[in-house]
């Protein structure tokens, strides 16, 4: 068996070589000996089946909306110069999400919203980052992550993985997990208290594609291996750097973890609650996906802005047209929905 183990490590250094897999920008990528192979296994006759992974240009992408209002064209004007949806990065996205299904495995979401599972410790290395918050050496905010320590010191974390970031079980170790992140290099042992197991059954089938900057938002569903449909394209609004209380939204993938048909919040800097935003969908921290906010005393819903699709406004969420908003609320499941914020 060692053999066969030895031939697809061959295999998969010679795709490194052709700049296929391997790792990029400190990343892991989406070949691997784990991802590459659906399916290996040796009859007597000692017969090898590969599953080659799905390439970007394998993605076969239809338009069959289930939300049709606000709809954008694939490229659009937009003041004196134009914007689009980046269908080459979209269709990497969901060929990266296919591959890293292909290996039978467990799933864990990284959780610490509002740091409920306790204020993560300080990491080894620390800076302050543009928000002006204590962050690893990545720039990963130590409010409402989660800490990643070393194998080897379980003492001190190194990193912090955000709020809503999955990635796979490996094992458990007295009060660890050992974890490998979806997009942090290496594995890691994070406390139980800071993870919730997935179903083994999930399946990735639905994905929100939030473009930090061009604006837009595009949601897209599996149909089967390389095929998927296209279900709304719309304008959105993310978070704008204002510090310390508005932030960017988040680059990355997510887990989409809770619902909320109204989500209140306070005025900035107090504990005073200005309005609602509603049909919000939360991914990381306290970034939601949500319609129109709406600033009481007014309590009436607000179904469209002006300023939709046009410069980052929000404090770290992703404002919608509420109807979409609410198209996102009921067609989305939670724990099975990804959102992956580009750029």
């Amino acid at each position: 068996m060692d053999k066969y183990r030895l031939l697809l490590n061959i295999i998969v250094s010679a795709l490194c070589l052709t700049g296929i897999g391997c790792q990029e920008n400190g990343r892991k990528s989406v070949t691997s000996a784990d991802s590459l192979f659906l399916q290996t296994f040796i009859p007597e006759a000692e017969t090898l089946i590969i599953i080659p992974p799905v390439m970007p240009e394998d993605i076969l992408l239809t338009k069959e909306f289930l939300y049709d209002q606000y709809t954008l064209e694939d490229v659009y004007p937009y003041r004196d110069t134009t914007r689009s949806f980046k269908w080459e990065t979209i269709r990497k996205s969901l060929a990266f999400v296919e591959n890293i299904q292909q290996d039978s495995g467990k799933w864990v979401v990284l959780q610490n919203y509002k740091n409920t599972n306790q204020y993560p410790p300080l990491v080894k290395k620390y800076i302050y980052n543009k928000d002006r918050f204590v962050a690893d050496t990545l720039g990963v905010s130590r409010y409402q992550s989660v800490p990643l320590y070393a194998p080897n010191d379980t003492l001190t974390p190194e990193l912090y993985g955000p709020d809503g970031s999955i990635a796979r079980y490996k094992g458990e170790e007295g009060g660890f997990i050992r974890i490998q992140p979806l997009l942090i290099d290496k594995e890691w042992m994070v406390p139980r208290r800071y993870l919730e197991s997935l179903e083994d059954t999930v399946a990735f089938h639905h994905v929100i594609i939030v473009d930090r900057g061009d604006q837009n938002i595009a949601t897209l569903e599996f149909v089967k291996r390389g095929e998927w449909k296209i279900r709304s394209m719309n304008p959105a609004t993310t978070g704008k750097f204002n510090p310390p209380y508005g932030q960017e939204t988040p680059l990355g993938i997510f887990l989409l973890q809770q619902k909320k048909k109204n989500m209140y919040f306070w005025k900035d800097g107090t504990k005073e609650i200005g309005g609602f935003a509603p049909f919000a969908s939360r991914f990381t921290n306290g970034a939601h996906i949500h319609g129109i906010p709406v600033n009481l005393p007014q309590t009436e819903i607000i179904e469209y802005s002006w300023s939709l699709g046009t410069t980052p406004r929000s404090h770290m969420c992703v404002r919608n047209a509420t109807s979409h908003a609410k198209f996102i609320y009921d067609w989305a499941p939670t724990w099975s929905t990804l959102v992956i914020v580009i750029k």
